[in-house]
């Protein structure tokens, strides 16, 4: 999963768009490939956000990569793309790019727009290291993480016991808490599931 760019541009109703902010990772190109790469990437990014109308969202993929265009409408008229591969997820990815726009309408002034060379926005670059690990940037995929982690755990924890050389079937047998109908329902219903058991 990686990300390889992502930019804020200015993109009017009317006419072209403008890069008021990028960054880009292109490390897994080779040296001599990486100025043809982002001229591309810049390229691309600008044909798709001026396509793009505003308060949409789209997801556009090209070859093993994705760009997902988010324009966010209103005054300001910013729209921003990030370039990924297809294995990056989605929310993460827009999640990424709503906080980038939001802090980029928060930090640099309406009336700098019209001057690109003099907007600094290091925040991109951060934001595009930073959240390479699609987790960073989404939370909802932090805790289903965290989950699956406690899964495993329980897992292991009852092969562990099995183990030890204990055996369900004993211990539903020993049983003093179950009572003799719990015990024959487990019985029924090991001997109706082992039916289905491939060899």
């Amino acid at each position: 999963m990686k990300i390889l760019s992502i930019t804020v541009l200015l993109t009017p109703p009317e006419g072209a768009s403008t890069a008021l902010a990028s960054a880009f990772e292109l490390s897994s190109f080779s040296y001599f490939q990486r100025g043809s790469v982002q001229e591309f990437m810049t390229f691309f990014t600008k044909t798709v956000a001026e396509r793009i109308n505003p308060g949409q969202r789209q997801s556009i993929q090209e070859r093993e990569y994705t760009f997902h265009v988010y324009n966010k409408g209103g005054p300001e008229n910013l729209t921003a793309v990030l370039i990924c591969d297809q294995e990056y997820p989605v929310r993460p990815a827009y999640s990424l790019i709503s906080k980038a726009l939001d802090e980029f309408t928060s930090k640099v002034p309406q009336s700098s727009y019209s001057n690109p060379a003099a907007i600094s926005f290091p925040e991109l670059a951060t934001y595009l290291q930073k959240y390479q690990d699609p987790r960073q940037a989404d939370t909802i995929m932090r805790v289903q993480q965290e989950l699956d982690e406690t899964k495993i755990v329980l897992h292991k924890t009852i092969e562990s016991v099995l183990q030890r050389g204990e055996k369900l079937d004993n211990l539903v047998d020993r049983s003093n808490a179950l009572s003799a109908q719990s015990k024959m329902f487990y019985k029924t219903a090991k001997k109706q599931n082992s039916c289905c058991t491939i060899m």
